[in-house]
């Protein structure tokens, strides 16, 4: 297999400020081919275990449209009603979009490689790395914000690689609508912005930060955003407030566990692979008009570090080091023992997508899932299952309160994962309208002050009873029914009576963020 130029000899880079320099073929077969089976994997598990309770929050969202929510913008919530009304509630199809734009991404990032300069070979190697990273198949597996984040970041990468190569200004004005509905997904671009304009400032090309195409795609972006700023701006901007409670969760240990966990976001058998990307953006003279963008994922390391934010939001300054260390890889393949340095390559990435299915994709049965290492190292996979089991142990509950009290019973649920799989499961089991006070739903009620009988009350924490009720007893406790150790197993059901002021009043204490 041949390339012109040849993958262990990417095509020349010219000095900034030059003009378009030829770039190698595009991979389509090959990317489209990796893109393509990505996305049927993650749809062929789209179906399995059920909903997560990010899913059965953004559904309740979808039905109360607005530009924001205290948590996030409006696009995913949006997605979730636009796929629910389509298709009556099917999981498959509320995953869907997530699937799409994880495939798109992977071809995104063939492309970028593209532009840096890699041949085919290059393009499809950086491709199955991406397809087969822990960070993309675990959230591309649900509806998430954390896909349409990704896809922002590499798009944006992409784009500002070609321009580097062609110097063709109509791509800095595509730059206005990627980044504008990306910031409609998730306000994480905004970091990633940051870093690219100090990185271009100290690396270059900074004669791109003169083109007024960039400035004018910039215009876009914020028109597009505004309605969300908006909407922030007139609530009190909840999501500045959310900071403080994203660093007190301190996952994967905090600041201390964040670069420790950085191996894991695209899997450990692969690491060297990105990492000599790199060292090639940082150090090789042939990657030095793309410097920027290794400069640019270390600042927004360092940026997440400072912030104490989560572990996965460098995951999107990835894709060019991806790229880069791709070319790296097939370069060194064809400098040695190309057979046994291939089969490296390639062992490497098997062990990876093997390790991700692994952890990432429900391919267990739900009944052996506890014993399994994905429910010990992967969270999310156990906040897919037990969801309908917690909804008919709040029926039981409902049940036992005398038949003339029910009409003015209330549900509350402790937080959204709850409220939204009583919303979803419940009215087969007769229950009325959930209520919590976490997050968006909140701001969805409170019950009316009409509502004076029994109020049963899922979980605790600031929603526990016993401070605004006169009488409480506990009612029950959930059992998932397969001995998962997930957040929801054992939540305590309470049955309280009395409460001692108005809705109205109580309500507004019970507000929680966390």
């Amino acid at each position: 297999m041949t390339d012109a130029p040849s993958p262990s000899r990417p095509a020349p880079v010219p000095v900034l400020g030059a003009r378009e320099r030829p770039a190698p073929p595009v991979a389509w077969g090959p990317l489209l081919g990796v893109a393509g089976a990505i996305g049927l994997l993650l749809l062929a598990f789209a179906g399995r275990y059920g909903y997560h309770r990010d899913e059965l929050y953004y559904r309740v969202a979808g039905r109360h449209l607005a530009w924001g929510y205290d948590d996030q913008p409006p696009l995913v919530p949006a997605l979730a009603r636009l796929t629910d009304r389509l298709t009556d509630g099917s999981l498959v199809a509320l995953r869907l979009p997530s699937a799409l734009v994880v495939a798109a991404t992977v071809l995104v990032v063939g492309l970028l490689t593209r532009e840096l300069g890699g041949g085919r070979r290059a393009q499809v190697l950086a491709a199955a790395v991406w397809a087969t990273a822990p960070a993309v198949i675990v959230s591309g597996h649900l509806l998430s914000t954390t896909p349409f984040d990704i896809a922002c970041w590499t798009s944006v990468a992409w784009l500002l690689a070609r321009w580097v190569r062609t110097r063709d200004d109509s791509t800095l004005l595509l730059l206005g609508p990627v980044v504008g509905v990306g910031l409609l997904a998730k306000t994480l671009p905004v970091l990633f912005l940051a870093a690219l304009g100090l990185s271009i400032l100290v690396a270059g090309p900074r004669s791109l930060l003169a083109r007024p195409p960039l400035w004018l795609g910039a215009v876009i972006a914020v028109v597009l955003w505004a309605p969300n700023l908006w909407w922030q701006a007139t609530h009190g901007w909840p999501q500045v407030a959310m900071t403080a409670v994203i660093r007190a969760d301190a996952d994967f240990g905090g600041r201390l566990g964040l670069l420790p966990s950085q191996l894991l976001m695209l899997g450990p058998p692969v690491a060297a692979l990105w990492i000599a990307g790199l060292w090639r953006l940082l150090r090789s003279p042939d990657a030095r008009p793309y410097r920027f963008l290794g400069v640019a994922y270390l600042v927004v390391l360092a940026l997440v570090l400072i912030t104490e934010g989560r572990e996965y939001y460098p995951v999107g300054a990835y894709p060019g080091l991806v790229a880069a260390g791709a070319i790296a890889t097939v370069g060194w393949i064809e400098r040695g023992a190309a057979g046994r340095r291939r089969a490296l390559a390639g062992t490497a990435v098997a062990l990876n997508a093997a390790a991700t299915a692994a952890l990432g994709l429900p391919i267990y049965p739900v009944r052996t899932l506890p014993e399994t290492p994905e429910a010990a190292m992967n969270h999310d996979a156990g906040e897919t299952v037990g969801w309908p089991e917690l909804v008919r142990t709040v029926a039981t509950v409902y049940a036992s309160i005398p038949t003339d009290e029910r009409a003015g019973a209330v549900i509350v649920a402790s937080n959204y994962g709850e409220a939204g799989a009583i919303d979803r499961y419940g009215p087969a089991h007769g229950l009325p309208r959930p209520y919590s006070p976490h997050l968006a739903f909140w701001r969805w009620g409170p019950p009316p002050d009409a509502a004076t009988g029994p109020v049963i009350v899922v979980g605790g924490g600031p929603v526990g009873p016993t401070g605004w009720c006169g009488s409480v007893r506990l009612a029950a406790r959930v059992d998932n029914g397969y001995g998962l150790d997930n957040d929801e197993q054992d939540t305590p059901i309470w049955l309280c009576r009395d409460i001692r002021a108005p809705w109205s009043q109580v309500w507004p204490k019970l507000r929680d963020l966390g």
